[in-house]
């Protein structure tokens, strides 16, 4: 995997001052907890950036669960933690993948492409013995200047019309677990199902004890899909599809698109129609 860097890596960096890390745990149904593992103990060097404050912007009728941030906002707090346009980024989270592939994917949209994830996250630095602290670090004030890479994103408009022209060619992946992707659960959101035409890849099949797998694994999982077209990720509020995303592009997928509100965004409009599948 391209995307990431490993803990024997991160420590022989961390000194480094164009390194900076950014620790990303967090829990969805305990908010406060990513935090509060922060000030508990983190990597030496690490800011923490909270997926609810800092990645994601208030809900609102439209844009999902997690919105996107204002970029604007977002850079300023990039700024404060002494990132600038030269500087390598490596995110963690407790090891699962999908917060700290939210800010890569974050970063990576700013057009920023020096950015990694710790593989294995906080659980792999700890199986190593290296240290923590409770420190927090003050950085220098920096300038970080950002150009949309509009390339990786798809907006609901372009979805919406995927779905009205019979996807046309495009393949949606649905990241969710199967039995969320059916509608047979739904512990969320107010609708069950799927974006109609979208196929299933569970994202957590990307993973083994939370450390992405290699890239002739990852295309092992995408076989069957033709290389050539285009595809657009999605999940429950665009977090847990940023795995899948990063798998894809692993795997030799050159036209991959996240669709950042993803299925609680599509369900934000009432007309919209949505599929499940009865076994």
């Amino acid at each position: 995997m391209k995307f990431t860097v490993e803990a024997d890596w991160l420590r022989n960096n961390l000194a480094e001052k164009d390194v900076r890390v950014i620790d990303c745990r967090f829990e969805l149904a305990r908010p406060v907890a990513g935090r509060k593992q922060f000030e508990a103990g983190h990597i030496p060097g690490s800011v923490y950036f909270d997926l609810e404050k800092d990645m994601s912007a208030p809900v609102k009728q439209h844009g999902g669960r997690h919105p996107l941030p204002d970029l604007d906002v977002l850079k300023e707090k990039l700024e404060k933690a002494g990132i600038g346009n030269n500087t390598t980024v490596v995110a963690y989270d407790s090891g699962e993948g999908e917060f700290a592939g939210r800010l890569w994917w974050l970063i990576s949209y700013m057009g920023h492409e020096n950015v990694y994830i710790l593989n294995g996250g906080m659980k792999a630095w700890l199986e190593q013995d290296y240290p923590i602290t409770t420190e927090r670090p003050a950085y220098e004030e920096t300038s970080f200047n950002y150009k949309v890479n509009s390339a990786i994103a798809a907006s609901y408009e372009e979805v919406e019309a995927i779905v009205q022209a019979n996807n046309n060619g495009v393949v949606l992946i649905d990241s969710r677990e199967y039995k969320r992707f059916t509608g047979e659960v739904e512990p969320i959101d107010k609708k069950s199902g799927h974006i109609p035409g979208a196929i299933n890849k569970v994202w957590t099949n990307g993973l083994v004890n939370g450390r992405f797998k290699d890239a002739e694994e990852q295309k092992e999982r995408f076989s069957e899909l033709d290389p050539n077209k285009q595809y657009i990720v999605y999940c429950g509020s665009g977090v847990t599809a940023t795995p899948n995303f990063l798998a894809l592009k692993a795997a030799g997928f050159q036209n991959v698109k996240l669709y950042p509100g993803s299925f609680s965004d599509w369900i934000s409009y009432d007309d919209n129609k949505v599929c499940t599948i009865k076994e």
